[in-house]
């Protein structure tokens, strides 16, 4: 099969043809027909994330069918449209396990970091860790709701019960979690990169009421806060926007160092929590609010052997929404 392959942090993938790989006998082979590109990826690409398994295929917001089952699966069969996500295994035996927190669990393995992922034409999975792809979500349209989706569900979670909610780094959760935070009913302030007007009217089609640069004050305070972008210094910003007794989620994996502040911005019962990996759980709660809502996903496709060039256009900011790969494995492109 093809693949992009990681060989060494801060290097390009390398394309290349290796073996398929064959499904264990908890494990579900799938064929790849998209895989959204995170900047989770870019991390790891980047060597900010510094535990991945090389050489490694990346990617983790994985949409295929399933062509063929080891002997213990349950639930899926052959043609059925599985999503994949970045959570590929746990213990299931820990105290963060065995108290509904899985996403804590300290011997997890993730896609595309630890398992290798989906930027390939096959990939296997536990398939305890797969969840059904909702009707009416052809791959392309599913792939962000993997990741992109999942943590930015989890991370409005977190947020509260907010009326009004401030979104930092407008890019592909972001997109995602405003449509079902105007679902809900809530008020959406976008903050984006200084002067990235194309950015903020993005954010305006999504629905926020207000737009600005990441460091500008609203026009009236927040009941909390979620940023996406990995930039420490938001974390004061965000934290003088809220009220007393609001939230600020940090929605990222990793992110900058958060400069010191005066405790006068975080008196007042404000919180600052992060949001770490997802569970099963918010899975089969998200995938199945977004068809109500119905998320209407904004992607970038890219081809399999352009990955390099998607992870460039996130790491340089110039996504609108979601990149994505697509994958056909009935043909070379």
């Amino acid at each position: 099969m093809r693949a992009m392959i990681l060989d060494a942090p801060g290097r390009p993938l390398r394309p290349a043809d290796v073996p398929a790989p064959r499904p264990g006998p908890e494990q579900v082979l799938i064929r790849v027909h998209a895989c959204g590109v995170c900047r989770t990826d870019l991390h790891i690409v980047d060597g900010e994330l510094t535990e991945p398994v090389l050489p490694l295929i990346p990617g983790h917001q994985i949409v295929g069918t399933v062509v063929e089952t080891g002997e213990l699966v349950r639930g899926f069969r052959t043609g059925d449209m599985v999503g994949v996500p970045w959570l590929g295994s746990t213990c299931n035996c820990c105290r963060s396990c065995r108290s509904g927190r899985e996403n804590l669990c300290d011997d997890a393995r993730f896609t595309g970091y630890q398992i290798n992922g989906g930027f390939a034409e096959f990939t296997v999975a536990d398939y305890r860790f797969c969840f059904p792809v909702p009707k009416g979500y052809p791959p392309l349209q599913a792939a962000p709701l993997l990741c992109a989706g999942l943590i930015g569900y989890r991370s409005l979670v977190m947020a509260g019960d907010p009326e009004r909610l401030g979104i930092y780094g407008f890019g592909a959760a972001a997109h995602i979690v405003a449509q079902v935070a105007r679902y809900q009913g809530r008020e959406i302030y976008a903050f984006t990169r200084p002067g990235d007007l194309e950015a903020q009217r993005f954010a305006r089609d999504m629905g926020a009421v207000w737009t600005g640069d990441s460091h500008e004050s609203p026009p009236q305070q927040l009941d909390a806060a979620i940023i996406f972008a990995p930039d420490g210094s938001l974390v004061p910003a965000a934290l003088k926007a809220i009220a007393k007794g609001g939230t600020v989620v940090c929605g990222g994996i990793h992110m900058s160092d958060i400069p010191s502040f005066p405790y006068e911005i975080l008196w007042g019962e404000r919180v600052v929590r992060s949001v770490a990996n997802l569970t099963r759980r918010d899975g089969e709660e998200f995938l199945a609010l977004a068809p109500k809502v119905p998320v209407q996903t904004q992607v970038r496709p890219f081809p399999l052997s352009a990955a390099n060039e998607a992870l460039d256009a996130l790491r340089n900011g110039t996504l609108r929404g979601a990149a994505v790969l697509v994958v056909d494995s009935e043909g070379r492109n």
